[in-house]
Order: structure tokens, then sequence, then C-alpha cells
């Protein structure tokens, strides 16, 4: 994993109190990102994975925008217009491209988006995969799919329609109209809204609560909870069951029960 870089970089990787943060850096174009940039994402999604030293992943954007979607100009996402694909070619094209909003979503790791600026596109929907998501107050929403005539990507559709409901990711999709950071609060769109000087405190606090928490126990919270999306309550009941299972022997849970009756603070170790 990169760790060292300079600032030209186009993914920038710093590593945290218990977390990695992971920045889009091309700022001049609002972090819309080519072909590049995804790639080394996904590098970085699935190293942070395997990593027992990381317990959460933020992403975030340069700037003063959190991503635009893909640079056009790029082809990051769409091949050259002169480019001889079939149709079945050239949705394999796409659904390579679009392969880090599913690391994002099923990764082990809680993945937490740092939002300022704006977030469109397949940037909204980079945000949407994470597990979490925090906005600051100038931050502003939009899918923009039709406004330049897309029908979505990057799992947009999957993800809005279980964040705020299907006739509400309708009325997102079709009008594509601008929210502001309290709209999207109140649809359920993001978590919480905070000052924009107090976003990367703020962040930086629950990725290093959650990051520094019982990894075994999160990574199998995340599993259950995206199990939960499509499983019905009895197959849910039997999950759930059998991950309490593999974590009610952990060194972390012994060490929580140790705590709680010596009434301090646990010490997770992530085993």
């Amino acid at each position: 994993m990169n760790l060292e870089q300079n600032d030209s970089s186009p993914l920038l990787v710093r590593r945290e109190d218990g977390f990695i943060t992971l920045t889009l850096n091309r700022p001049e174009v609002l972090n819309a990102f080519t072909r590049e940039v995804l790639e080394e994402l996904c590098t970085e999604l699935e190293a942070a994975a395997a990593d027992a030293s990381i317990g959460a992943i933020v992403l975030t954007g340069a700037g003063r925008a959190f991503c635009v979607g893909a640079d056009l100009r790029d082809g990051a996402v769409l091949p050259p217009a002169d480019a001889d694909l079939g149709l079945e070619q050239l949705s394999d094209a796409v659904r390579h491209a679009v392969r880090c909003s599913q690391l994002l979503h099923q990764i082990s790791k809680p993945t937490i988006a740092m939002i300022r600026g704006a977030a469109a596109g397949a940037g909204l929907a980079l945000a949407a995969a994470c597990d979490l998501r925090i906005a600051s107050e100038s931050a502003t929403f939009t899918t923009s799919f039709a406004k330049v005539g897309l029908s979505g990507d990057f799992g947009a559709t999957y993800f809005l329609t279980r964040l705020v409901g299907t006739a509400k990711a309708r009325e997102l999709f079709y009008l594509s109209e601008k929210l502001d950071a309290a709209e999207a609060l109140r649809i359920g769109l993001v978590n919480r809204v905070v000052a924009d000087d107090q976003l990367e405190s703020v962040t930086a606090a629950i990725a290093s609560q959650i990051g520094n928490g019982p990894r075994v126990a999160n990574r199998y919270l995340k599993r259950n909870l995206n199990e939960a999306e499509e499983g019905g309550l009895e197959q849910m009941l039997d999950i759930e069951a059998l991950h309490l299972a593999r974590t009610i022997t952990t060194e972390d849970t012994r060490e929580a029960v140790r705590a709680f009756l010596e009434k301090r603070p646990p010490q997770f170790r992530g085993r």
C-alpha cells in the first residue's frame, strides 16, 4: 500500500488512528475520476481490507468537492465513441469500471464517506456505497445522470433506493435536482451534517471509534447488515445466530466482559 505520496498523486493514502483515509486528489476538476484513479482506488481498498491494522476506511475528495463522477474526457467508464464494441463487450467494460462501488459496500471493513462540496453522479454513488456518510454544511448532492443522457452506474440505483426509498430515488434520478446538506439529512441520504470546519475532526473521531472497536464483530456486523438488505426474517435470524456464535468466543468479547466487570473502557485488539 502506498503510504508516502506527494500532493500530485491522483489518490492520496493516509494512515490514521485505527483507520485509513483515501483522498481523490484531482481538485482542479472537482475530483472527477479517470480510469487510472479507479484502478488505484480498487487496489487500495483491497489492500486495506487485507490489512489487519486497519479497522475502517474513509473516502473523501481534495479541495472543494467530494467527487462529481467520471471524467468524461478520459473514458473512465464510457469507451471512446469510435471504439468498435458490441453491446456485451461495452457492458463488460462498464461492469469492470464500477468495481469500486462493490468493494466499498462488500469488503469486511466499515467504510465512511467524508463529503464536502459536490457529490454528483458516480461520485454520489461512491458515497452511497459506503456504510456511513458524514457531510459538511456546504455539501450538495445530485444524481445528474439524466442531464447527460445516461441511465446511471456505480450502483447508484441500488444504493439510493435502499437509502431514501423507491419514490424519492425515482424523483432524484428523473429530475436530477440538487439537494443541500440539510435536505440530504432529512431524507436519510447522509447520516450527519456538521460545520465545514468540523468535518475532518468529526469524521476522524467516528472512524477512530469504529477502527479501534471490535474488528471481528464489526466484520460480521457489516455482513449482517448487507444480508438484511436482501434476505427474509428467517434467513436473517439464521445468519445472525451463526455470526454471533463466531464472535462470542473472540478475545475482544472476553475483554469487553472483563472491562465491564472492572468498570473500565475495553481495549480491543481485533482478535
